[in-house]
């Protein structure tokens, strides 16, 4: 699949095919483009769990890439590949027999490039740091403040008129639906398709907390202080994403986000923008920053948390590959000359997707910050 998306030789478009029953490492670096022709404005929507959260009952996503000779998706139909299996939709409920593979049949066996493998092992990492009790003292540590200060800033937030907030960068959903929680319509847009598959796996089809186990250290084997350590398993996820009580409107939005939300149509259509160790993802931090001023209402509040580990910084090749990099001040000027004023700022320390019983902790001393965007902001930037 991923072989196929870098070349983009007469490869199929990766199509995601979304059907709604009745009853129903952002930080690794990652460069690999989608297909935007069919993941540019292609939500995986969430918004509907709020009235499924039966426990025989889900979303059902398919993803699939194959030709169009395999056959249209629907939510009966698992794709591997070019071959499709058909399931119910009891037995995708664990109340049937699902089809069994012979995983070691060399039909299966593929070779998988390195990089591929070092993205997995990032988004294993990732379902901690989001998803499971392991990983609340980094929630803590960076999605509390942007949570406590939402709340601050919306004090009275009206069901019929609930305030709006985008979160680009959103991984695998956690943050996103922690404000959805809060009361907002909440968005998050992930360009990673790795990180989109893992999400709308988490959030459409987890049945009840703690369902699954994963072995996210096993492959850590420096710096373990004993074998328990590191062959110790991970439960996730700490709460059931349906039952959280998120807000009418949550989604999940994949592509870039330069591509999705620079489009007019943004123009002025958000209350808040939460960006989370995003911002240092662009190869250009000052398109980033112009795009965000002008898809929020004039008024709007803009609040970051992050550092600036920019992620093209060693890339070396085509023009794709260009990097802007900017200090902490450089990025606060460019903010305040499209029309940003700064409201609060201060430096919280944390990891990011760190074993916490390793014996090396890697600390960032990331900048946070609340900006409003000024009511005149938008005549001004159009002089």
């Amino acid at each position: 699949m991923t072989r196929n998306l870098e070349t983009g030789e007469n490869e199929p478009p990766v199509s995601i095919c979304t059907t709604l029953n009745e009853g129903s490492c952002s930080t690794d670096g990652e460069s690999t483009r989608l297909n935007q022709t069919s993941l540019k404005k292609a939500n995986i929507e969430a918004s509907s769990m709020g009235n499924f959260r039966d426990s025989d009952t889900r979303i059902h996503t398919a993803t699939c890439s194959c030709s169009s000779a395999c056959g249209a998706c629907d939510d009966k139909t698992k794709v591997f590949g070019c071959q499709t299996y058909a399931y119910s939709v009891s037995e995708a409920n664990g109340k049937g027999d699902c089809p069994t593979f012979d995983w070691w049949d060399p039909s299966f066996q593929l070779n998988v490039p390195l990089v591929d493998v070092d993205k997995v092992r990032c988004i294993i990492r990732n379902i901690v740091r989001d998803w499971a009790p392991e990983g609340q003292r980094e929630r803590d540590q960076c999605y509390r403040p942007i949570l406590e200060e939402l709340d601050r800033l919306f004090p009275t937030r009206r069901k019929d008129r609930p305030p709006s907030c985008l979160v680009p960068g959103a991984g695998l959903g956690r943050l996103a639906l922690e404000i959805s929680c809060l009361g907002f319509i909440s968005q998050g847009n992930e360009f990673s398709y790795y990180m989109m598959i893992c999400s709308s796996f988490i959030l459409n089809h987890t049945q009840r907390q703690r369902e699954w186990t994963i072995y996210p250290w096993i492959h850590s084997n420096c710096n373990s202080l004993s074998d328990r350590d590191q062959l110790r398993p991970v439960e996730f996820p700490d709460i059931h994403p349906a039952s959280a009580g998120i807000t009418d409107g949550f989604s999940m939005c994949g592509g870039d986000f330069v591509e999705v939300y620079g489009d007019q149509s943004q123009e002025g259509s958000w209350d808040t923008v939460v960006t989370c160790f995003f911002i240092d993802t662009a190869h250009n931090v000052v398109e980033y920053i112009e795009i965000i001023s002008r898809i929020l209402r004039d008024g709007g509040v803009w609040i970051n948390l992050g550092p600036l580990l920019y992620h093209f910084a060693d890339s070396y090749g085509s023009e794709d590959e260009m990097s802007v990099e900017l200090s902490l001040e450089d990025v606060k000027r460019i903010a305040f000359q499209y029309g940003f004023e700064l409201e609060i700022e201060r430096t919280i320390e944390t990891t990011y997707t760190a074993n916490p019983r390793s014996m090396m902790q890697n600390h960032y001393f990331a900048a946070f910050w609340t900006m409003r965007k000024k009511i005149q902001s938008r005549s001004q930037l159009h002089q």
